[in-house]
């Protein structure tokens, strides 16, 4: 099983290689965010400081989207997902190899990238690296709940804005986690509990997450 989990991340990785504007897109859809902002608001860094957290939160929120319909899509329109469905391994594994490839190709990038954007918002060192901090622990949770609504739409025609409506309310504890963890050192307030609620988080959508999406998947296949 574990082999079965690194071929299917590494065919990933491989995929990705061979698409690199896949990834590229999210990326220059969170720099393009993040710095069209300030001149759109207000050069104030004490605004900009203020703003900072929820901004590049929802900037990795909406880039991590952009990928999230081809999670499953394009192994299902050329047969490969339901060969991968017949193999001798539960669906709950292809969900969580998919899921962590996910996460390893967009949501760590789009954390190491947060750093540098969240410079142009004038925030200090630490909040720096709480920022890169909650994102790479949130973006796994993104991932996860993307998966299970990229699983729910799979077949469907335009189904971007129906996956929208799906994982946007479910991505909301995340945010809030996130955003107040920032929030919290740049007030001069420890941020661990808010840390600690959105790894909380981060671990009930590891687990249940890729069992929603297996359950999702088994419905569209059959």
């Amino acid at each position: 099983m574990f082999s079965f989990a690194l071929h299917l991340i590494a065919r990933d990785f491989r995929l990705a290689l061979r698409r690199p504007m896949d990834v590229a897109s999210a990326l220059f859809f969170f720099l393009i965010m993040a710095s069209l902002f300030p001149l759109g608001v207000s050069p104030e860094p004490e605004l900009l400081r203020q703003l900072a957290p929820g901004i590049l939160w929802i900037g990795a929120l909406l880039s991590n989207m952009l990928s999230l319909p081809r999670l499953f899509a394009e192994d299902f329109q050329d047969g490969a997902l339901e060969q991968m469905a017949l193999a001798p391994y539960p669906l709950f594994l292809l969900a969580m190899s998919k899921t962590l490839a996910h996460w390893l190709i967009c949501g760590i990038p789009l954390a190491f990238l947060s750093p540098l954007l969240g410079l142009q918002f004038d925030l200090p060192p630490d909040a720096l690296g709480i920022l890169f901090v909650s994102l790479l622990l949130g973006s796994l949770a993104l991932a996860g709940i993307g998966a299970v609504g990229a699983a729910l739409i799979l077949g469907l025609r335009n189904g971007g804005i129906l996956l929208a409506l799906l994982i946007l309310p479910l991505y909301i504890p995340a945010l809030i986690f996130g955003t107040s963890a920032v929030d919290a050192v740049t007030h001069g307030l420890s941020p661990l509990p808010y840390l600690l609620l959105l790894a909380a988080f981060t671990l009930g959508c590891a687990v249940f997450a890729p069992l929603a999406a297996a359950a999702a998947l088994k419905v569209s296949l059959e």
